[in-house]
Parts: structure tokens; C-alpha cells; sequence
């Protein structure tokens, strides 16, 4: 596989992890270029890893886990979307952006249910025969670096809303998550 369709692929699959980096940039006080990169290096590392382990896996539970992929990522972007919203409107001015911490147990769900996609990729790419090596790196990098400039774009934005950021943030969590479910189950896409 040539090195600009593994390229379109990456970017197509950095979507989803742009999005979330976006709307963590928005709601979280004080994010700064640590927390930025901290994000885009789990967003990152789990698209290279997520097809790496689905190219290992190979062809023989790809019904498995396409049947199943789309929820996990739905239930996990409404799970952290929806404690972002409810913390807001809880209402506590002394703990204001708390529940939006870049803790590790954050990033790790954000980043498994951004990159549930490249684990079918990944599969995918046992079928053609793909390196694997190659073009999970491409994709590693590629999601590093759009993970990136979605995060600088959320920060700027953040400064301009602060005051709805949070639950703006948690709004497209979902909305996210909604897409990937709609798109799985309605429009079967992917």
C-alpha cells in the first residue's frame, strides 16, 4: 500500500481523536503545551497500537469486533461526555473544570474509543498484506500531530467560552459518539 493512501486513511482516522483534543482544549482550565502533548502522545500511541493488535488478530474475528465497535466507542464517549456536563451544572464554582483533569484513566478512554476504528483498519490491513510496522507508525504520527492542532484550537476557543466550555465539551464527546453509532448501525459505514 503506497505511503499517501496509508496517509489519507491516518488522517481519516485522526478525525475522532482532533474532535475530542478540540473539546478538551476548550474545557480545561489552564491547558497548557504539557497537557497538549500528554493528549496528542495517547491519541497517538493507541492509533499505532490499535492496528498493530488488529492486524494480529487478522481476518478471523473481524465480524467480532466490527459487530461490537461502535458501541464500546458510543458508550465510552457518552460515559466521559456526560460526567463533563453533569459536573458543570452541578455548579461548583471552588471545583470548576476538575472533572475535565487529563488524568491517565481520561486520556486512556478517550484514546481507546477514538481508535477503535484502527483496530478494523488493522484487520483490514492483515488482508492486503500491509506492513503493519510502516503504517502504524504513519498513523501514530499523523494522530500525534492532529491531536495537536486540535488541542491549540481548543485552548484558543476556550479562552472565548469559558463559561459553557465544559458543557460544550461534553456535547461533542456525545455528539461523537452518536456519529460513530449512527454511521455503524443506520449508515453502515465502516
Amino acid at each position: 500500500m503506497k505511503f499517501l493512501t496509508i496517509f489519507f486513511i491516518a488522517v481519516s482516522l485522526a478525525m475522532d481523536a482532533f474532535a475530542v483534543s478540540i473539546s478538551n482544549g476548550v474545557c480545561i482550565r489552564g491547558f497548557g503545551k504539557k497537557d497538549a502533548f500528554r493528549q496528542a502522545a495517547y491519541f497517538g500511541g493507541f492509533q499505532f497500537l490499535m492496528p498493530v493488535i488488529g492486524w494480529v488478530l487478522g481476518s478471523s474475528v473481524k465480524d467480532h469486533i466490527e459487530a461490537v465497535d461502535h458501541w464500546i466507542a458510543f458508550c465510552l464517549l457518552l460515559l466521559i461526555g456526560g460526567n463533563m456536563i453533569f459536573q458543570s451544572l452541578k455548579g461548583n464554582d471552588d471545583e470548576a473544570g476538575v472533572c475535565c483533569l487529563l488524568t491517565h484513566k481520561t486520556l486512556f478512554l478517550q484514546a481507546v474509543a477514538t481508535s477503535i476504528d484502527a483496530l478494523a483498519v488493522g484487520i483490514s490491513f492483515a488482508i492486503l498484506n500491509v506492513n503493519i510496522i510502516h503504517a502504524g507508525i504513519i498513523i501514530g504520527v499523523v494522530s500525534f500531530f492532529i491531536s495537536c492542532i486540535g488541542a491549540c484550537a481548543g485552548k484558543y476557543l476556550g479562552t472565548k467560552l469559558q463559561s459553557k466550555a465544559e458543557i460544550i465539551g461534553g456535547v461533542v464527546l456525545i455528539l461523537i459518539g452518536t456519529k460513530i453509532l449512527i454511521e455503524h448501525t443506520i449508515l453502515g459505514v465502516g
